[in-house]
C-alpha cells in the first residue's frame, strides 16, 4: 500500500495546532467540494482532504499516525512495522467498513479497527465511553497465564491545541489460553460516566510478539522440525521443546521434507486445546572435513539414488 502524507495534503506543518488544521481543511473544502468546484480532479482531491482531516483532526489518530515517522514519502510503498500501534489507547466510535470504503488502503489498514464504541445517554446520565488498546504479549503467557504491567499512551491536548502523550501503567491478569485477537475487558478503566453513570471499560486486544520458533494459527502452533537424513530414513524419537514443557515426537521411517506431523492437544491451551503441527525439514551435514567427504563418497557409491528420476 502507498504511504499517505496527510500534512502535505492539507498543506500544514507537522507541528500545526488543531485550529490551523481546521482552517486549512475549510479552505481546501471550499476549493474542491464537488458541488461547487470547477477543478477537474475535485472529487478525488476532496476524498484525499477528507481522509487527511479525519486523521489530523482526531487527537488520538494523529498521535498514532505521527509515530510512524516523517521519513516515508507520499506514494511510496509502505508497510507499518509490526505492533506499531501497540500501547496506544483509543476512545470514541472509530470508523466502520462503510466509512473506510471511501478512503485509501493506507487509512483502512491504520485506523479501520481502532476506537471503541460510544454509549448513548439516558436523560442526564451517560455511561462513559469504552477505550481500546492493542497490547503485545509473549506466546508463553498463553500457556501459563501471567500478571503483566501494561503501559498505555494516550494523547492530550493543551490550551494551544497541541498534543502530548500521557502514560499510565496497569497491572493486568493474562488468562491462561488467551488467543491472538482476544479482548481482555477491564471494567471501569474507560472514560468516567456522567450524572453518576458507570465508567466505560478498557478493552485490551491481545496480539503475540513474533516467536523465534512457533507460528500461531488460532489455537494451533506451527513450527519447522529439522531432522538429519538418517533420522528421516530410519525413523527416530525427537524431543520437542514447547513454550511450556516438552513432547517426544516419533519420526516415521522414510519421512520426507515437507511432510507434516500432528500432535493433538499440544497447541494453545483451551477447551479444546489446539494442536502442534510440525513440518519436517531434512538438513544435510556439510562435507567440510576429509572424513565427512569420505562418508558421502561411500554413500554415493553404495547407495545409488536419483531423486530426479520418475518412478
Amino acid at each position: 500500500m502507498q504511504y499517505q502524507d496527510y500534512y502535505r495534503v492539507l498543506g500544514v506543518p507537522r507541528d500545526a495546532p488543531a485550529a490551523e488544521i481546521k482552517k486549512a481543511f475549510r479552505k481546501l473544502a471550499r476549493k474542491y467540494h464537488p458541488d461547487i468546484s470547477k477543478e477537474t480532479d475535485a472529487e478525488a482531491r476532496m476524498k484525499e482532504i477528507n481522509e487527511a482531516y479525519a486523521v489530523l483532526s482526531d487527537v488520538e489518530k494523529r498521535a498514532a499516525y505521527d509515530q510512524l515517522g516523517a521519513d516515508a514519502q507520499a506514494g511510496q510503498e509502505f508497510r507499518p512495522p509490526p505492533g506499531w500501534d501497540a500501547g496506544f489507547e483509543f476512545s470514541g466510535g472509530g470508523f466502520n467498513a462503510r466509512e473506510t470504503a471511501d478512503f485509501s488502503d493506507f487509512f483502512a489498514e491504520m485506523f479501520g479497527r481502532t476506537g471503541g464504541r460510544a454509549h448513548g445517554r439516558a436523560g442526564g446520565r451517560a455511561r462513559g465511553q469504552d477505550h481500546h488498546a492493542k497490547v503485545l504479549l509473549d506466546l508463553e503467557d498463553s500457556f501459563t497465564g501471567a500478571v503483566r504491567e501494561i503501559t498505555l499512551r494516550a494523547p492530550r491536548l493543551d490550551a494551544q491545541g497541541r498534543s502530548s502523550l500521557e502514560t499510565r501503567t496497569l497491572s493486568v491478569r493474562i488468562p491462561k489460553g488467551v488467543r491472538d485477537g482476544q479482548l481482555i475487558r477491564l471494567a471501569g478503566q474507560g472514560d468516567p460516566g456522567r450524572g453518576g453513570a458507570p465508567a466505560g471499560d478498557l478493552l485490551l486486544e491481545v496480539h503475540f510478539r513474533p516467536h523465534p520458533r512457533f507460528r500461531v494459527d488460532g489455537r494451533d502452533l506451527h513450527t519447522d522440525l529439522p531432522v538429519t537424513p538418517w533420522e528421516a530414513a530410519l525413523g527416530a524419537v525427537i524431543p520437542i521443546e514447547l513454550p511450556a514443557g516438552s513432547v517426544k515426537m516419533r519420526i516415521p521411517a522414510g519421512a520426507q521434507s515437507g511432510r507434516q506431523l500432528q500432535v493433538r492437544g499440544k497447541g494453545l491451551p483451551g477447551d479444546p486445546p489446539g494442536d502442534l503441527l510440525l513440518d519436517i525439514r531434512i538438513v544435510t551435514p556439510p562435507a567440510d572435513t576429509p572424513r565427512a567427504r569420505e562418508l558421502y563418497e561411500t554413500l554415493a557409491r553404495e547407495l545409488p539414488f536419483d531423486p530426479r528420476q520418475r518412478s
